[in-house]
């Protein structure tokens, strides 16, 4: 069997090995890494030989850690990422190629609607009735959506809110508000199955889920990176941030909200640390604009999601699609039943 994993800005490794009486026999790690002194190539293919097939990333790492002369020099690659192509050989995780996604970018919808597809389709992916997803979200209408764990009265100005005539309302995955007006942001959704970020730790998955979204900047000229835990930024300052939920079904949602062009009056007038939050959002004091990727690129935000979709097209095996009916109508019920409820949406007071 064989395995391979991509480090992040590093090398590929790759690793192939039999199983005999349920335990690792005959590793082979190869790569375009380097390693000093290459002995210890052997090293890491003796330690993993004997280990049990059903050993965990954390437990293939611990063992080649242990084995290893601690004057070993890895570069470009780690025990971790060693152990990451150990549970693909063996059919424990998945990359991006092993998946064909679905990309779905349909109509506007109230965003509250978005928020409760981030809540049906990850059960439609768990259940086989869909693949992985990526999708961009359309909507018609103001809304702020703060993150599952926020205070809403230390979050939200109920005043301002009134003002602008917007409503609040609770999104599933933890992280920081979100102000959303009509193309304003740029936000797109994945669901994917769990074993796309197994052995990954929760940073280390952030990243690894968004480096498509670099490339489809740098193609928009945006030179992009990542800023842990789960910003993007570039030169000038922070473009956008991650947020993300694990289900116990085994499926992944991951989804980031980029500003494109956003009304920092009504911004600060809605979300009360919203001027603390200005400083590194590329404000404009002139115009009172957030608007990142408007400035850094000078394209339409139509323009933009289109070569989001190209770039990632071109990366991976995809398939167009669109939501169902079915899906939509679930949407709909958790709307009304919960996303738009006072008792989901002040939970945390």
């Amino acid at each position: 069997m064989r395995g391979e994993f991509k480090v992040r800005g590093g090398k590929l490794v790759a690793v192939d090995c039999d199983i005999v009486d349920e335990r690792l026999a005959n590793v082979k790690i190869s790569g375009d890494f380097f390693l000093e002194p290459d002995s210890a190539l052997e090293e890491l293919n003796n330690a993993l030989n004997g280990m049990p097939a059903s050993s965990t990333v954390d437990e293939l790492q611990h063992r080649m850690d242990t084995e290893l002369h601690p004057d070993v020099a890895m570069i470009g690659f780690s025990t971790e990422a060693v152990a990451i192509a150990v549970r693909r050989a063996l059919g424990q995780a998945t990359g991006w190629y092993d998946h064909t996604f679905e990309v779905i970018h349909g109509q506007p919808m109230h965003p509250a609607m978005h928020v409760a597809l981030d809540q049906v389709l990850p059960g439609e992916v768990a259940a086989g009735r869909r693949g992985p997803i990526m999708r961009i979200w359309e909507w018609n209408d103001p809304l702020v959506v703060i993150g599952s764990f926020q205070s809403v009265k230390n979050e939200i100005d109920a005043a301002g809110l009134a003002k602008h005539d917007m409503v609040v309302v609770r999104r599933i995955s933890g992280g920081g508000a979100m102000f959303m007006e009509a193309g304003n942001c740029i936000t797109y959704s994945l669901v994917v199955p769990t074993s796309l970020v197994e052995g990954l730790s929760f940073e280390r998955s952030y990243a690894y889920l968004d480096d498509w979204v670099m490339g489809a900047l740098a193609d928009v000229g945006i030179n992009a990176h990542y800023v842990p835990l789960n910003d993007i930024a570039s030169d000038q300052g922070k473009i956008g941030g991650a947020a993300q939920k694990r289900f116990a079904n085994g499926v992944v949602l991951h989804h980031v909200t980029m500003a494109y062009d956003i009304d920092a009056n009504k911004m600060l007038d809605v979300l009360r640390i919203g001027r603390e939050k200005l400083s590194d959002k590329g404000t404009h004091s002139a115009n009172k604009r957030v608007d990142p990727m408007r400035s850094q690129t000078g394209l339409s935000r139509e323009t933009i999601i289109d070569a989001f979709i190209s770039h990632f097209e071109g990366r991976y095996d995809t398939v167009r699609s669109e939501y169902r009916q079915e899906e939509l109508d679930k949407a709909k019920e958790l709307v009304k039943t919960k996303f738009l409820s006072d008792e989901w949406t002040y939970r945390v007071p």
